[in-house]
């Protein structure tokens, strides 16, 4: 009997001059099928083997019991009869290499560009992997400029910070994520496309990322895919992250969107029995992501870092959202895009009152921190007065910092206003003050 053995990226046969423990299929339903005869031998995420004419499925373990195991399929329509043959196989893992830059990938780490075979590094990886330890890892202390005016200003980036993108559909999040990814100084990105539409694949590559792809992998799993499938992109996408991260590189890792994983993953719970809690979600849901989302960051002292930009689509506008919820509180920092802003033509449509880095003191300079304090309570009074003054309650010349509000901050958000084709900004601060000049001179 052979020890158990991980499953590559490339899902290959186990050889066929050793034994294998094998049980068989006792039933099969759309969303997962049974086998016995394997539960003493396998683990919860490890994979199932059921060979056929046609090559084998795959399907992972999601629920032991004694006499069997609940198995639930990668692929989108699971073939085999009851009685077939199922073998097991250890956890999924992947084999980055440095010439994936510039290629597209599935969830298992497969070329899905037709650019030919991919080249396979020397590690496995598990697709599963824990984060480092808490308290051997780097400090995170670099600032990195992404280009975005209003980021850069309002929630700048720390190189290792993890921040999410939260707005609901059609805001503007996709695009906003393509700016991002553009930014200078990063020596590698990473992109989770997870439960996209197949169309916008190639939209992102070629249009949103500008075609600079040399130093960007992207890991796709689209909406007509399964729920594992989809499960496993963003998983994937660290794995390949983190293999870039170890050689001391700084990656920009991009999840798009957090969301779309949180619902398969609760697809793929429930189809192990386990119960809903909150909006429909079990409980398993709020434990996965942070297991997920911690992997992101600094790496071990002296090795590089992973900066972690992850797009949450809140349904239905609700910030409240439990997904949402618990992902705000996982993070270092959210950037909020507001469908009002967006109506209004703004572009990217952030919140500047909303948002906010847990990490900008270590970005801001003394008089940089002082001004951004400013500008925002002058956008607060701004915004809460716009129904005084939309009723023609406002005078003039009774409230000096209001008056300075109406003055400004108009001016404020033309100078954030940029768009994906816009050239970056390398000075935000000075870009800014130069639109406020501009805008106060007298015609």
């Amino acid at each position: 009997m052979t020890t158990e053995q991980p499953v590559s990226s490339r899902l290959s046969a186990l050889d066929e001059d050793c034994l294998r423990i094998s049980g068989h299929i006792v039933d099969v339903s759309p969303q997962a099928f049974r086998v016995a005869g394997l539960s003493p031998f396998v683990r919860l995420g490890d994979c199932i083997s059921c060979p056929g004419d046609n090559g084998d499925e795959i399907g992972e373990v999601v629920r032991i019991e004694e006499g069997s195991l609940t198995v639930k399929p990668f692929g989108t329509r699971f073939t085999r009869p009851v009685k077939a043959p199922a073998h097991r196989m250890g956890p999924l893992t992947v084999a980055p290499a440095a010439s994936w830059k510039g290629r597209a990938v599935n969830a298992f780490g497969m070329p899905c560009d037709g650019l030919g075979p991919l080249g396979r590094g020397d590690e496995e990886r598990l697709a599963d992997a824990p984060p480092p330890p808490a308290l051997k890892r780097g400090r995170v202390k670099e600032p990195v400029r992404t280009g975005v005016k209003a980021i850069d200003i309002f929630t700048p980036l720390i190189k290792g910070q993890r921040i999410g993108i939260f707005a609901g559909s059609g805001v503007g999040k996709s695009t906003l994520m393509g700016m991002l990814a553009r930014a200078k100084g990063f020596d590698t990105v990473v992109v989770a496309l997870v439960g996209e539409r197949g169309r916008e694949v190639r939209e992102f590559l070629e249009e949103t990322m500008g075609g600079n792809l040399d130093r960007v992998v992207t890991v796709v799993a689209t909406g007509d895919e399964s729920p594992m499938m989809r499960r496993l992109a963003p998983k994937t996408a660290m794995s390949v992250a983190e293999f870039f991260r170890d050689r001391g590189e700084n990656v920009l890792l991009i999840v798009d969107s957090v969301t779309r994983l949180a619902h398969a993953a609760r697809d793929v719970a429930l189809a192990a029995g386990e119960p809903p809690v909150a909006r429909g979600y079990p409980p398993s849901v709020f434990s996965e992501l942070p297991q997920l989302l911690e992997r992101a960051g600094p790496g071990y002292e002296g090795s590089g870092t992973i900066t972690g930009i992850f797009s949450v689509l809140v349904d239905g506008d609700d910030h409240n959202d439990p997904i949402a919820d618990a992902i705000r509180g996982t993070l270092d920092g959210h950037i909020v895009l507001d469908r009002a802003i967006g109506e209004q033509g703004r572009f990217p449509a952030i919140d500047v009152l909303k948002s906010i880095s847990r990490l900008a003191d270590l970005s801001w300079a003394p008089q940089e921190r002082e001004l951004v304090t400013r500008l925002r309570a002058m956008i607060s009074r701004f915004e809460d007065t716009r129904d005084l003054r939309l009723l023609g309650g406002y005078q003039r010349g009774g409230d000096t910092t209001l008056d300075q509000a109406v003055d400004l901050v108009p001016h404020i958000y033309d100078g954030l206003i940029q768009h994906p084709h816009d050239q970056t900004s390398a000075m935000p601060f000075e870009d800014l003050s130069r639109r406020l000049k501009q805008g106060l001179k007298p015609a």
